[in-house]
């Protein structure tokens, strides 16, 4: 099976009609598919330079890029996930009619996104986005005819019968040609003596279209009244035939008893000469006797050998068993195409459906689309319809899985339908979750916005390595970029100790060279987040102490600066500025120290002075002389004050 990036987009073109689409050039779309696979091009467009004939561009996965297809990935996105969400699955009929209803909304989806294509293609003046958009709208055209042939074969898997209004509702709605053509006529003067005619009227016959048939018929009638008998007679033809409806208790047995009795009569009618003056409705009546070669001289009018079986059906073999589909599908094939040409790409793949190989449907919609989501969304669905059981792949996954992967992989590329890729990964259960991990490590975290979205969608995976990853690469780029806030921010929220020590060291180290503290919001308001680390806790208490200083709580702040002193959670380079804010505590008129606080306070700054000493990095700089001696001049007079003021309180 194909790698995305070994894929190819389709190159062709083709015209939307009415709601359908023209289904031999639906062919040539998956055709020229194939053809650019074998040539190497695919999705990732490998693109020459001038004068380097070994050096390539590659672009991984452009369908991603493509504004069509953005909006097939995102609207179907809803209905995949509503699917899987719908853990109450009903049984029996209702079941079925739930899973063809997200058949329908799928290709309602398809049917939106070609529509668009097309409008785009319409208003396109440039030649090459025209072109494209032209390619984009067969592509999507082949899209819906294989999804719905799917959806009549193995969801709906109508009995005999019904199987053939299905199929008569899939040929009329994706070969519309007529539709256009009626207009012409009934447009013109005189309708009956428009050069189409009866090639419009020959296709609804041809279509089982019998009520559109018969109102052109009676177009007919009153332009020539020489014809009036004959078309009494060809009317009352179409009016009588038999034909099976959904609500129809009928079994087949009456419904082969009353064709019979229909098909006589109209083999009286053709033997008696009735419309030997009359070419057109000679050939009409053949075709409701279903004369293979009368129908198969119209292969013009319809097109593509499937409109060419099912109008055999219809004629031939009215109540045709779904097992027997796949030997009127082949030879039909080979009766249309004559010999002239081989089967292509499309054709394949719709013979595998009608023989109701899933697989070979699967494989070849693989080979021949150039991206993965038709083949991951329609076997997700038969998967829901208990279809691929027996399809278990020999390295582990499910197809199912395998195709979603794949699938999710390939959005990962896009810079923001990875969003949708994660649903994709939650729904694999096997090694969804290993491959969400490895892809979400690669996404860019350009923006805070953008990180904030992937912790979130790892948080509520409990990813914890790839929470702890995004949150250390957003405080490294915060910590380029100065903003320590962010940083600290991100670091806590890694629970990354050693760096949320690291900035704080950065925020003790600003206010050294500033004297203010930059984010105060987040350090008043880090709560037990400080706990993380020593130092973080030192600079939330540091501050703490500030905010009761600027409060004039000078006692309680006393306290808490002598505490953070003793706990020695200080950077030493820090343990200075500590002795230094104790200053303006020591020359208050009111004695804030105790005796033993300032002893305490005493031997805090020999340690400072010890240490610096140990280390020669002791200075003859005045001005760090002066400090350290109005330090030991102030703590020498509270000292004395407190002896006082202690001594005054025993007595």
């Amino acid at each position: 099976m194909a790698t995305p990036q070994d894929r190819s987009a389709p190159n062709t073109s083709r015209q939307v009609c009415g709601g359908g689409t023209d289904g031999r050039k639906d062919e040539k779309a998956i055709a020229a598919a194939e053809a650019e696979k074998r040539l190497g091009e695919g999705a990732e467009q490998k693109e020459k330079r001038p004068g380097c004939p070994f050096i390539y561009v590659v672009r991984k996965d452009q369908d991603v890029y493509s504004h069509t297809l953005r909006k097939l990935f995102n609207e179907s996105h809803g209905i995949f996930v509503g699917l899987q969400k719908d853990e109450k699955e009903k049984a029996g009929k209702s079941r079925i009619a739930q899973l063809v209803r997200v058949s329908k909304s799928y290709r309602s989806v398809i049917r939106a996104c070609m529509e668009d294509s097309h409008q785009m293609a319409v208003s396109a003046w440039d030649p090459v986005m025209k072109a494209q958009h032209s390619t984009q709208v067969s592509i999507l055209s082949a899209m819906e005819l294989i999804w719905n042939l799917c959806e009549i074969m193995f969801i709906e898997a109508a009995p005999a019968g019904p199987l053939l209004l299905h199929l008569l509702d899939w040929v009329r709605l994706h070969v519309c040609d007529v539709d256009n053509m009626v207009c012409d006529v009934l447009k013109s003067e005189s309708p009956a003596k428009h050069e189409n005619f009866w090639n419009a009227m020959t296709i609804f016959v041809l279509q089982g279209r019998m009520d559109e048939a018969r109102q052109l018929l009676c177009k007919e009638a009153s332009a020539n009244p020489a014809s009036v008998s004959m078309c009494k007679i060809l009317d009352e033809l179409m009016k009588k035939m038999p034909v099976l409806s959904l609500g129809n208790a009928q079994t087949l047995t009456e419904m082969e008893l009353k064709w019979q009795h229909w098909h006589d009569e109209c083999q009286h009618f053709l033997q008696d000469g009735t419309f030997a003056s009359n070419p057109p409705m000679e050939t009409i009546c053949k075709i409701l006797l279903g004369d293979e070669n009368t129908i198969l001289e119209k292969k013009a009018l319809m097109t593509t050998w499937y409109h060419f079986l099912v109008t055999r059906l219809l004629y031939c073999h009215p109540t045709v068993k779904p097992m027997e589909l796949h030997l009127y599908a082949q030879s039909s094939l080979d009766q249309f195409l004559g010999g002239e040409s081989s089967p292509e790409p499309l054709d394949i793949i719709l013979l595998a459906a009608f023989e109701f190989d899933i697989h070979q449907v699967i494989k070849e919609c693989s080979i021949a689309l150039s991206n993965w989501w038709f083949v991951a969304h329609l076997t997700d669905l038969l998967d829901h319809c208990n279809l691929l059981q027996s399809h278990n792949l020999y390295f582990g996954s499910n197809m199912r899985e395998y195709l979603l992967l794949e699938y999710a992989s390939g959005l990962f590329c896009h810079h923001s339908l990875w969003q949708l890729a994660v649903d994709y990964f939650d729904y694999c259960p096997e090694y969804g979750r290993a491959y969400l991990e490895l892809h979400i490590e690669r996404i860019p975290l350009d923006t805070e916005h953008k990180a904030l979205k992937v912790l979130r969608i790892c948080e509520q995976r409990m990813m914890t390595d790839q929470v702890r990853s995004i949150c250390k690469i957003m405080a490294m780029k915060a910590v380029r970029n100065n903003r320590l806030g962010s940083a600290l921010s991100w670091s806590i929220r890694a629970k990354d100790a050693a760096f949320a020590t690291l900035i704080s060291d950065r925020f003790l180290k600003e206010y050294c060279e500033r004297g203010t503290f930059s984010d105060l919001d987040l350090i008043d308001n880090l709560g037990s987040a400080m706990l993380l680390s020593d130092r973080l806790t030192f600079l939330g208490k540091y501050r703490e102490f500030h905010r009761m200083y600027g409060e004039k709580q000078f006692s309680p702040a006393a306290k808490l600066l002598l505490t953070l002193m003793t706990a020695r959670i200080a950077p030493p380079s820090f343990w200075m500025t500590l002795l230094t804010d104790a200053l303006p505590l020591l020359e208050q008129k009111e004695v804030i120290f105790s005796a033993d606080q300032t002893y305490e306070l005493m031997r805090c700054l020999e340690d400072v002075m010890a240490t610096k000493s140990e280390n020669k990095t002791l200075q003859d700089d005045d001005t760090e002389t002066i400090k350290v001696e109005m330090l030991r001049l102030a703590l020498a007079r509270n000292l004395a004050r407190a002896i006082v003021k202690e001594g005054t309180f025993e007595e």
